[in-house]
């Protein structure tokens, strides 16, 4: 690997997003080689600059990008970047061991990952779960498995397992942000006996290939598995495709791990004028590249998942390498004293963020107003940042200090010398266990689904069951009822609906109003899903006279995809859109979509006006302000009956023929 005079890594104290808190930079290393060592000791320590100030601007994107939704739409790439910082620093400190002792103490560092991450977790999930058994309701959901999660650092695959989606905000789970910190402890369980098979392979550039490989099957793991129309969670949260960045990092780690230093001031090797004259305006713009990242991708976006986040983490490799490079000026310059402060803190900041955001909306009777949702937003931050501040005060350096046994010791031998300290003592004893009772009634009496999903269910269970004037839901061909009113205001047997959760929970509603309605509606339906639905119910003469389309709440739309449901409905159908009422910041750009297109198209398509119709009675949707129940479903019914109406007074197109049923015809 490398030669014995090439400096080794040290274990410091920096705590950060799914890194060990030990695996840290400061300073920027030395220019030149330290002096040799035995081969069973370390050799001089060396510590990387600049990463303290990555992670700072990692964690900061991620806050904005939770807590004030809509601001920083890409800043979710805060948590490639932290993937690409661990598997840098692991890799490089495994093989900096490895080439100086000769071995790898597996226990010791699995011991040390886990002693180090944990007890911060333990502090954070008895806290807020005792809040939130305090609060109730929602935030309770799913809370069991959440914790089991959090102990086992299995979050991501229990999440998967269970359904639960990282983008949807109908269901914010208390614990949701802790499946970052499982993909990376199931890199650091794995990847050392990785390491010790890579000893094995002699040639650097072998070793640099198989690591580059992982990189690569994990990014067309996620390409590949990528639901175009569905949900982007099992490719975001698996280990297997979500694990390139770590990869990325590990194979800059034995690239730079392999360099001797090098003096910048002097010589022309191909390498030495590559990283005086190329890799600092390269790292910079690395940076630039990731900050219109933060600001222009979409969570929603195929691009993200099929080459947006390895692309992130190549920037992130780069700029990596470009800010340890020895005598750089990035790494200084990323190593400024705010940015440092904030980076050694990022562990418990990305630790507390999430929780303390999903309580305080818990607690606001409306967060979702412009105004509120400032204060919700801030609020939760300042709460936020003081509890990562204690916990770093009082939880993570004093065990990276003295080891968990060692406080234990510490506060026992306090407890005995005065008796303020045992009051101390016995009181923080006490605290802690009626939090720990706390958190085991909060996990005993959850409810088993979100107020949403409970009208979700209820919506999905109507399906399932014979509505009244079903029987006249689909009128043979030969039969089909043409009406002597050629405007006739819709019924149920005239209606194909396709729709998301928001149908779903107005279904008993649509059914009572509309007997005999046709409805195909499912959890987190992308508007872009509909042209092919409407064309295969045409296909299969399963289409009827009116279609109606509720979609828009799960992301944003184009006045193309509008088009192209009108063109497959044909010209003789009538296409009613349902405007979108939910508390995203692509809200406003659907309706506005929708509104424009349907004055565009008199006669042939209306908008029932679900957003107006809903505004004064938000009282009658579910606490995520998006899913109604029964009486929130009877007003969905009434703005579809209203664009049914407008459409049958402004009407341009006759009901479908019998023989638009029975074969081809031009459309």
């Amino acid at each position: 690997m490398t030669s014995p005079t090439t400096p080794v890594l040290t274990i410091t104290t920096s705590p950060a997003i799914g890194l060990p808190p030990e695996a840290a930079s400061a300073t920027p290393a030395p220019t030149a080689p330290a002096p040799s060592a035995p081969a069973t000791q370390p050799a001089r320590s060396r510590r990387y600059a600049g990463l303290d100030g990555l992670r700072a601007l990692a964690v900061a994107a991620v806050l904005v990008y939770h807590l004030f939704p809509g601001v920083l739409p890409g800043g979710f790439i805060g948590v490639d970047v932290f993937f690409v910082i661990s598997g840098f620093l692991i890799t490089s400190l495994l093989m900096r061991e490895r080439r100086a002792t000769g071995r790898l103490d597996l226990r010791r560092f699995w011991v040390r990952r886990v002693r180090r991450l944990l007890p911060a977790i333990v502090v954070l999930v008895i806290v807020c779960s005792s809040a939130a058994l305090a609060i109730g309701g929602d935030v309770l959901v799913g809370l069991g498995r959440q914790i089991v999660g959090a102990a086992t650092f299995s979050a991501n695959w229990l999440s998967i397992a269970a359904d639960s989606s990282y983008f949807n905000q109908d269901a914010p789970e208390l614990f949701r942000n802790l499946w970052s910190l499982a993909v990376e402890e199931q890199f650091y369980l794995v990847w050392p006996l990785v390491i010790l098979g890579l000893a094995l392979v002699r040639p650097w550039w072998a070793r640099l290939t198989i690591v580059s490989t992982v990189a690569v099957a994990s990014a067309v793991g996620m390409l590949v598995l990528y639901p175009a129309d569905g949900d982007p969670t099992r490719v975001y949260f698996g280990s297997d495709t979500h694990s390139f960045g770590l990869a990325i990092g590990a194979a800059l780690a034995i690239l730079v791990t392999r360099m001797r230093p090098i003096d910048l001031d002097a010589g022309e090797s191909a390498m030495q004028v590559f990283s005086r004259r190329w890799l600092p305006p390269l790292g910079i713009l690395s940076l630039a590249g990731l900050g219109v990242a933060a600001w222009g991708m979409h969570d929603d976006a195929a691009f993200t998942y099929q080459g947006g986040l390895v692309l992130v983490s190549v920037l992130t490799a780069i700029a990596i390498w470009a800010a340890v490079t020895p005598g750089g000026r990035l790494g200084g310059r990323l190593d400024a004293g705010p940015l440092r402060f904030v980076g050694v803190r990022s562990y418990g900041l990305y630790l507390w963020h999430w929780p303390v955001f999903v309580l305080v909306c818990a607690l606001v009777p409306d967060e979702h107003d412009p105004v509120m949702a400032l204060i919700v937003g801030f609020g939760s931050l300042a709460i936020g940042t003081a509890a990562a501040l204690l916990s770093y005060r009082y939880v993570e350096q004093p065990i990276r200090r003295h080891g968990l046994l060692g406080i234990l010791q510490a506060a026992r031998n306090r407890m005995r010398a005065s008796s303020p300290a045992r009051a101390r003592g016995i009181a923080t004893l006490v605290v802690a266990a009626l939090l720990t009772i706390a958190t085991v009634v909060a996990v005993v009496v959850a409810p088993s689904a979100t107020g949403a999903q409970q009208f979700i269910e209820k919506g999905s269970a109507s399906l399932q069951q014979p509505a009244p004037g079903a029987g006249t839901a689909t009128p043979p061909a030969s039969n089909l009822r043409i009406p002597p009113d050629p405007h006739p205001v819709a019924t149920g047997p005239d209606i194909s609906a396709f729709g998301d959760s928001v149908m779903l929970a107005s279904a008993p509603a649509l059914q009572e109003r509309f007997p005999g309605i046709a409805i195909d509606a499912v959890v987190s339906r992308q508007m872009s899903a509909a042209p092919d639905l409407v064309r295969a119910a045409r296909e299969a003469g399963r289409l009827r006279p009116v279609v109606l389309v509720g979609l828009g709440t799960n992301g944003s739309i184009s006045a193309d995809t509008l088009q192209r449901i009108q063109d497959a409905a044909g010209p003789r159908r009538q296409v009613v859109f349902v405007s979108v009422q939910a508390p995203r910041s692509w809200t406003d750009g659907v309706n506005d979509t929708l509104t424009s297109y349907v004055d565009a198209h008199p006669g042939a398509a209306a908008l029932a006006p679900w957003k107006a119709t809903i505004a004064p009675h938000l009282d009658l949707l579910a606490d995520d302000q998006i899913h109604p129940g029964m009486s929130g479903g009877r007003l969905y019914a009434d703005a579809l009956h209203s664009a049914l109406q407008k459409l049958a007074e402004s009407s341009t197109v006759r009901v479908v023929n019998p023989w638009d049923q029975q074969g081809p015809r031009p459309q």
